[in-house]
């Protein structure tokens, strides 16, 4: 269950027991709920009327966005600083880069290991390239109305209670870090209204033979004879045969409601989970192209998991101290009042590159 969500205060789903007697009785429901009102029919509701939900608006967009309540957005200061850190920053050996410059002589056809073998060093430098990286973990919240075919369930509508707020609405968290994005129906704000597409009757006028139940005959193409100027045999001269989508109807289902002719209309809740990542490189002259640092594995020298880190403070290279700093102040900046952070983690990573100089007399 998501931290820090308030309980909220409803009243149980509609049952069968809330319906109409008439709806239970083998008779369709009324075609248009705004039309027959009743104690046990709410009629549909005014989209920009639900108390906790204004500005949520119809359709297939990026819809609503809710900013988490305040008491689920708890500052930095709430968190343990840092230890400082006697940093251990991993070093080239002569033996060690011996044996990188024998793998790499033996990758090639034609070059003599002698060199390589019977070098003497006079100078070694290794070059350490840094990165540090910074992952924020947010949820976030949005709502639309939707529409969908009415199969003739119960309905879950105002009577049955009053509808949570967007962020009182429980949603069990994911695997952190991970990508992911979760559609609710909210309950008690569903209604039922009339499909306006097919005007509540369910059926359309078919699009193939624009409602006049017939075709034209595709093994004559509508002549009503064939090449030997003989009668065809398939629509029998008439050039026409009985349209296959409508099988001579005239009219086939709605797609909207699905042959129905009603639609449940209700709020959807999108919580959406998302990892988002703050990446930076230090240049050490090692000429080492940046992209290539997503392909090859370091040495992780720092990590830190908490709800909110903080940023590095004591790290040899000012460049990733400046970096670490930019890169909380950024995500908490961008993030903390649109969406929730539930969880950073801050890493940095050294390279060992060695650069061989003078390496043999």
């Amino acid at each position: 269950m998501a931290e820090g969500s308030r309980e909220p205060t409803h009243q149980p789903y509609g049952t069968v027991d809330q319906i109409p007697s008439q709806w239970t009785s083998g008779f369709s429901p009324p075609k248009d709920i705004t039309q027959t009102p009743g104690p046990s029919a709410p009629p549909v509701y005014n989209i920009g009327n639900v108390s906790g939900y204004e500005g949520t608006t119809m359709g297939d967009g990026e819809g609503k966005y809710f900013p988490p309540p305040p008491d689920l957005v708890p500052g930095r200061e709430s968190e343990p600083q840092p230890a400082q850190t006697n940093w251990n920053i991993p070093a080239i050996s002569e033996d060690l880069a011996q044996e990188a410059f024998l793998e790499y002589v033996a990758s090639k056809c034609c070059y003599s290991k002698a060199p390589a073998r019977d070098m003497v060093f006079e100078d070694l430098q290794s070059f350490n390239t840094y990165r540090y990286r910074l992952e924020t973990f947010t949820e976030s919240r949005s709502t639309l109305w939707k529409t969908e075919p009415y199969g003739g369930e119960a309905i879950d509508s105002y009577l049955c209670g009053t509808p949570a707020l967007p962020w009182d609405i429980r949603v069990e968290i994911p695997v952190m870090f991970k990508n992911e994005i979760r559609r609710i129906k909210v309950p008690h704000t569903s209604s039922l209204k009339g499909c306006p597409t097919c005007g509540c009757c369910g059926r359309r006028p078919c699009n193939k033979c624009n409602g006049r139940t017939r075709e034209q005959c595709w093994v004559c193409h509508g002549r009503g004879f064939g090449s030997s100027d003989q009668r065809c045999s398939h629509c029998f001269g008439t050039g026409t045969v009985i349209c296959q989508d409508c099988t001579g109807m005239g009219t086939t289902a709605c797609s909207d409601c699905k042959g129905k002719g009603q639609l449940l209309m209700f709020i959807e809740l999108q919580v959406e989970w998302k990892n988002n990542i703050f990446e930076y490189v230090a240049d050490q002259r090692s000429e080492f192209p940046a992209e290539l640092f997503k392909t090859v594995t370091g040495e992780k020298l720092f990590v830190d998991e908490q709800h909110m880190v903080n940023p590095v403070i004591s790290f040899p290279d000012s460049a990733i101290n400046q970096a670490s700093r930019n890169a909380t102040e950024q995500h908490q900046a961008q993030f903390a009042s649109a969406a929730r952070i539930l969880r950073q983690g801050g890493i940095s990573v050294a390279w060992k590159i060695p650069l061989l100089l003078r390496l043999w007399k």
